[in-house]
């Protein structure tokens, strides 16, 4: 397997296709999940001739089930160590959810200062912010998280069907058609990652605040969200990640759910590369 490894000597898993010549592409998976997740679109990018990059988080998928640094700071710090040591640039990075906030903070922390990003995508984002604050009123209770703590926490193998088997793919809305083997598919990543990695990585997504990060993200940002968002909602995350970003453009999918790379990638996938074309 391929790895490199971090300061704190937590080793990070990624994948890394096509030549090194090409316009690279790096993928930043959702909680918690791996880089597996993107498998559908590497393989889209990889036929259109792109060199394709995706990586496991720490506690996620392959990388070391470590017991610290469950948080932004770390995740983007580690996704650098990745593009340092392949030496990418010209990179486009796009992030799915809580690696949308991983995107967001490895572009304005070190993407962008070391001249490395051409154009950022965010897909079903967790940024700005999740959380409901007295700042940030649309956001979700912190109640919201604990449920999930306590899911993972009691059973977490079951947690990791009953998530994918209903909200995240919108298998739950009337006249769905669930499938399992994405259902599976979904478990069997989740499976693959540590329980604290996990359970700490719910406060990561749910109560980093973004909006500095995205003020002073300059690069060409699309920021692409289904209205039928159960997991992200959408009125309180890609809207206003849009507007505090300088070149952001904000595309709306309607009746799309927060797995929209996986249920519509024949729509996502032809979209990202115009974008990236563009």
């Amino acid at each position: 397997m391929s790895t490199v490894t971090t300061k704190d000597s937590v080793e990070i898993y990624y994948k890394d296709w096509g030549s090194k010549n090409a316009q690279p592409i790096v993928f930043h998976h959702g909680w918690p999940l791996t880089a597996d997740d993107w498998d559908t679109q590497m393989l889209y990018f990889l036929g259109k001739g792109y060199r394709v990059i995706a990586l496991d988080r720490r506690g996620h998928g392959r990388s070391t089930q470590v017991s610290d640094g469950h948080d932004m700071d770390h995740y983007a710090a580690d996704a650098n160590v990745v593009v340092e040591h392949l030496q990418l640039k010209n990179a486009v990075h796009i992030g799915h959810s809580t690696g949308g906030g991983q995107a967001t903070r490895y572009v304005a922390r070190h993407g962008q200062p070391q001249g490395r990003v051409a154009k950022l995508v965010l897909i079903g984002a967790v940024p700005p912010l999740m959380l409901k604050t007295p700042a940030n009123p649309g956001g979700l209770p912190i109640e919201v998280f604990d449920g999930l703590r306590k899911q993972l926490a009691d059973n977490r193998s079951q947690f990791y069907i009953d998530l994918p088997s209903g909200p995240f793919y919108g298998f739950n809305r009337p006249g769905a058609k669930p499938s399992q083997p994405i259902i599976q598919n979904w478990w069997r990543q989740g499976m693959m990652g540590g329980a604290r990695a996990h359970y700490e990585g719910i406060k990561a997504f749910s109560e980093t605040d973004f909006t500095e990060d995205l003020k002073i993200i300059n690069v060409p940002t699309l920021v692409m969200h289904g209205d039928d968002d159960q997991i992200v909602p959408i009125a309180a995350s890609a809207p206003l990640s849009a507007k505090l970003l300088k070149q952001g453009t904000l595309k709306v999918y309607a009746k799309f759910p927060h797995g929209m790379c996986t249920t519509h990638a024949n729509v996502v996938n032809p979209d990202l590369l115009a974008f990236i074309n563009g």
